[in-house]
């Protein structure tokens, strides 16, 4: 169970974000305000105290806070993103997570090692990590080590198409997980129960699970249907405007 999620608003610099879709154009600023606003009430429905950051105009991508660390129930990890106009996201939050974790359950993850949370999928105390172009192997060492200080586990998973991990497989609690593209038959996954999600609705692989509910990213009537048919409550949440600039429902918010 989650009591508390972090979020940060999206600030006007968002529309220079980092993007690998430039077709679906810039981000509307005030939709994307409304739209984060949608969220923050999702969140809160879902029955977690939200705190909110006020904007970044140095970081047109802070918003994306699931980037900037790992917060376990043993720990918080601050990580190291790939990106250079990311390097400083991680530093800002540290007040705000310092406010919930203790000075000595706070690790770091270290250059030459990147990591990035979007590329990290928690189930339970085993925590699944994405070697992708943002995670590398040896951001990948670091953070198993950490986990293993800690009391918990960790294994690689190495991409090949997908941006981070959680872009193609999400796990949605009750041993059930999203999958999409690459990872539909991928060994890693074969003990849970899996959702398959269809090429045209591979966005909504990124579903959140938050005390029993699943906020789903609007558009996706397939992966919703699905979604509920396995028993989950749901809350949409429309994203268009984090889409143009690769992101999705689990970047927006740090869940602990």
């Amino acid at each position: 169970m989650f009591t508390n999620a972090i979020v940060r608003r999206p600030c006007r610099a968002i529309v220079h974000g980092i993007t690998s879709s430039p077709e679906l154009g810039k981000p509307d600023i005030e939709l994307a305000l409304k739209q984060h606003d949608d969220y923050i009430a999702a969140l809160k429905q879902c029955g977690v105290k939200v705190t909110v950051l006020e904007p970044d105009e140095a970081y047109p991508d802070s918003c994306f806070v699931e980037d900037t660390a790992v917060l376990t129930r043993k720990c918080a990890i601050i990580t190291n993103p790939c990106a250079d106009s990311r390097k400083g996201e991680p530093l800002e939050m540290l007040p705000a997570i310092r406010r919930f974790y203790e000075e000595e359950t706070i690790e770091y993850i270290k250059a030459p090692g990147t990591l990035e949370g979007g590329d990290v999928m928690m189930a339970g105390d085993h925590f699944y990590i994405g070697q992708s172009n943002r995670t590398n192997a040896e951001g990948i060492r670091q953070f198993i080590s950490i986990l293993n200080k800690f009391g918990m586990t960790g294994s690689a998973v190495p991409l090949s198409t997908v941006l981070h991990l959680k872009t193609g497989v999400s796990y949605i609690e009750n041993n059930t997980v999203l999958v999409s593209g690459e990872f539909i038959d991928d060994t890693r996954f074969a003990s849970f129960k899996r959702i398959t999600v269809a090429p045209d609705e591979a966005y909504a692989s990124n579903c959140v699970w938050i005390n029993g509910t699943v906020i789903v990213p609007a558009g996706y009537p397939n992966v919703l249907n699905a979604v509920k048919t396995t028993g989950y409550k749901t809350i949409v949440v429309d994203t268009s405007e984090y889409r143009k600039v690769d992101g999705g429902l689990s970047c927006l918010s740090l869940r602990f």
